[in-house]
């Protein structure tokens, strides 16, 4: 799952910590976190051959119960015993592995899926190891949030995490320049590079929701505090970071709304024909 928001990292499926630290506290990433567009959903199940989806890094299940509602079949694979057991509780079936180490024993599915979480995957031994699971026609889809934070939230958020965790790497207050929203382009187009590697799917098709999502200051500081770079921060100094977060909110009236942007892509298995998509987001050309 992703950091809050920042600048992509290079290589992010080399710095697993960071993804396994996301389980310390389950039940308020569940809540807090936000289900993905049904118009998303419904792109994805369309361009499926079937309804048999393994969802990879599926967390508490958050999209995985969506799938459900939609009438899929779901298998979760979570690498985190803590979030499975969460979305065990919520009534899913999850195998607990990171997705290069899983088993699918013989098993095959008609999509392979994964929310805010593919970038935690080896970009080209998890599009190879999908397509070797998938059946004829199947489709490999990861999509993801990102949300940019008002200017003097995101100021504040960066300003404190320096003060507590100083000797970080991370940019968790967001670009100098630009959008996030935009910046996270690049997690796909690097997905998409690594299916072209390994072969077996046809061109990959990046797009892209806008949204936007109010937050009380609670609710914000609730997402905020579930997000990488904090997940795996002692409690005293977390708390730190998000009392500044905190006052920069009530300073703003105590509540914000967020502009948000879910990117994915779907490339399909070559060999047979498939439909074109009848998603109602925005397609992004030239995404390689």
């Amino acid at each position: 799952m992703p950091t809050v928001p920042s600048s992509p990292t290079p290589n992010p499926h080399l710095h697993r910590r960071m993804a396994e630290s996301f389980g310390v506290d389950p039940e308020r990433y569940d809540r807090s976190r936000p289900p993905y567009p049904d118009a998303m959903i419904e792109r994805i199940v369309a361009l499926s051959p079937g309804t048999d989806f393994l969802d990879i890094g599926c967390g508490t299940g958050i999209e995985a119960r969506q799938f459900l509602a939609a009438g899929r079949a779901v298998l979760g694979v979570e690498a985190d015993p803590r979030m499975a057991g969460f979305a065990r509780g919520t009534g899913l079936k999850v195998e607990v592995a990171t997705f290069e180490a899983w088993e699918p024993a013989g098993r095959t599915f008609d999509a392979v899926v994964s929310g805010t979480a593919w970038h935690w995957v080896d970009p080209i031994a998890g599009a190879a190891k999908a397509a070797r699971i998938l059946r004829p026609a199947g489709v490999l889809a990861p999509f993801g949030h990102v949300y940019q934070l008002p200017p003097t939230v995101a100021d504040a958020l960066a300003a404190a995490y320096r003060r507590v965790v100083p000797d970080s790497p991370l940019n968790l207050g967001g670009p100098a320049d630009g959008s996030i929203l935009d910046g996270y382009q690049a997690l796909y187009a690097r997905a998409a590079d690594g299916i072209r590697e390994a072969g077996g799917f046809s061109e990959p098709e990046l797009w892209r929701y806008d949204w936007k999502r109010s937050y009380t200051r609670d609710e914000l500081l609730d997402l905020v505090s579930t997000s990488g770079g904090l997940s795996s921060l002692p409690p005293d100094r977390v708390a730190a970071v998000l009392a500044d977060v905190g006052t920069a909110v009530d300073d703003l009236g105590g509540s914000v709304t967020l502009p948000y942007a879910t990117w994915g892509l779907t490339a399909t298995l070559t060999g047979v024909q498939s439909g074109e998509s009848e998603g109602r987001g925005r397609h992004v050309r030239g995404s390689g």
